[in-house]
């Protein structure tokens, strides 16, 4: 046990993403040299929301210092959280003061915030709490488009297994379709599919409908496979934002009001098989229109979120660990840290939320601007200039086994 009345704790919440053990290190390090024991609280609230002050690590620059080039978290990480009822509350508050911690950072996505928000106010000043932006999602809404720590680890990596499968798709004459984590934004996939130069990518935004059938999904696909088709080429990789799942749930999908709630009520979009969903109906829809192709289904995500960490990362988390701490033992609290143009930038949290709910505010992709416009001229998708080219509309009727009006008719709703 590490005692003292003024420790600096740090607690990793949610999912893993690159990054943890390097803001865990620079943190540590600058926390030792201003003269503080650290504490690493493991498993995230799992324990301490039991009353368990066991499970903590001392954390020191011997056990630290090298530590930034891993993955994962030596001090674990975990969903639990410590609001589910009173009795977790009051051992979590409990368990802080036990350890003697008067500073607290937090590692973690907009669940993670909203968590560190909600417990600096029920400690009403008896600690102060710095968060860390983490998630390979990228939904936080940090300034000037910075990206949150992880993410730009979880894109390269992604990018470079698409790019084996864009490779072993041309190879082997067939399609991929891969669906890459992200809950309810597409950053990651755009990220991915943007960088890897896939055929197509679909995230939840482009679509302004609250609710579209899976149809208008899967004509998306077919058009795109049409098209290639028509160039000669059998093979394509399709990236999708598994956000796409809610858009489509209450229409299509019967067992997915069944899917697990996380413990902040967030439905578990990982435990529905989009994929496997989205190869079943495009197979059946090609088959009708006497198209024979080998499509297979990925998921990309879990193998992205405790690799080791890029330079980017490196760095940025470097800057995030060491901010933290300056700003805590400055008397600052109630803030997440972001840096802007090389310099700290606390973002308080009521700044960040939602006046009527708390929630968290999501950073969605903004399709509004040159940066997706680029996403998307480089996509294969139908749109108005391949109708409008008559020699062009008869060969994609024609591989579709459809009259040319039909073809127009069917493919109306998706051509761009």
């Amino acid at each position: 046990m590490v005692k003292g009345k003024d420790n600096i704790g740090i607690i990793a919440c949610g999912g893993p993403a690159p990054g943890i053990n390097a803001v865990i290190s620079a943190a540590t390090i600058e926390a030792v040299n201003s003269g503080k024991n650290v504490i690493g609280i493991l498993d995230g609230f799992r324990w301490i929301s039991r009353g368990d002050i066991t499970k903590v690590k001392h954390l020191t620059i011997e056990n630290t210092s090298r530590i930034h080039t891993q993955g994962g978290s030596i001090i674990g990480i975990s969903r639990e959280n410590p609001f589910a009822d009173k009795k977790t509350l009051k051992n979590t508050i409990s368990s802080i003061n036990k350890l003697g911690i008067k500073y607290l950072i937090t590692i973690g996505g907009d669940g993670s915030m909203y968590l560190a928000s909600r417990l600096e106010k029920e400690m009403k000043g008896q600690i102060n709490i710095a968060h860390l932006p983490k998630t390979i999602d990228n939904n936080l809404p940090l300034p000037e488009n910075n990206s949150t720590f992880g993410y730009e680890t979880a894109k390269h990596i992604g990018t470079e297994i698409v790019n084996y499968l864009m490779e072993d798709a041309k190879t082997t004459k067939r399609w991929f379709l891969v669906v890459t984590m992200g809950r309810k934004t597409g950053h990651l996939a755009m990220g991915i599919g943007k960088s890897a130069g896939t055929t197509l990518t679909l995230i939840p935004e482009e679509f302004k409908e609250k609710k579209i059938p899976v149809s208008k999904i899967i004509k998306i696909l077919e058009g795109s496979i049409i098209k290639r088709l028509l160039d000669g080429k059998e093979y394509g990789v399709a990236i999708i934002a598994e956000g796409i799942t809610e858009k489509i749930l209450e229409n299509d999908i019967d067992k997915v009001s069944e899917l697990k709630k996380d413990p902040l009520g967030r439905t578990r979009f990982s435990d529905f098989k989009l994929a496997p969903y989205l190869k079943y109906e495009l197979d059946k829809s090609l088959s009708e229109k006497g198209i024979n192709m080998t499509i297979i289904d990925k998921r990309i995500g879990y193998e992205l979120r405790s690799a080791p960490p890029i330079p980017f990362d490196l760095c940025y988390t470097r800057d995030l660990g060491y901010s933290a701490v300056k700003y805590l033992l400055d008397g600052g609290s109630g803030a997440m840290i972001s840096i802007t143009n090389g310099r700290m930038n606390p973002l308080k949290f009521n700044t960040l939320q939602n006046k009527k709910t708390s929630a968290t505010i999501i950073r969605y992709v903004d399709i509004n601007t040159e940066s997706f416009e680029v996403a998307q001229k480089y996509m294969i998708k139908l749109t108005q200039k391949d109708i409008n080219d008559p020699k062009k509309l008869k060969g994609l009727a024609a591989l579709s086994n459809m009259s040319e009006s039909d073809f127009i008719e069917y493919f109306s709703e998706v051509i761009e």
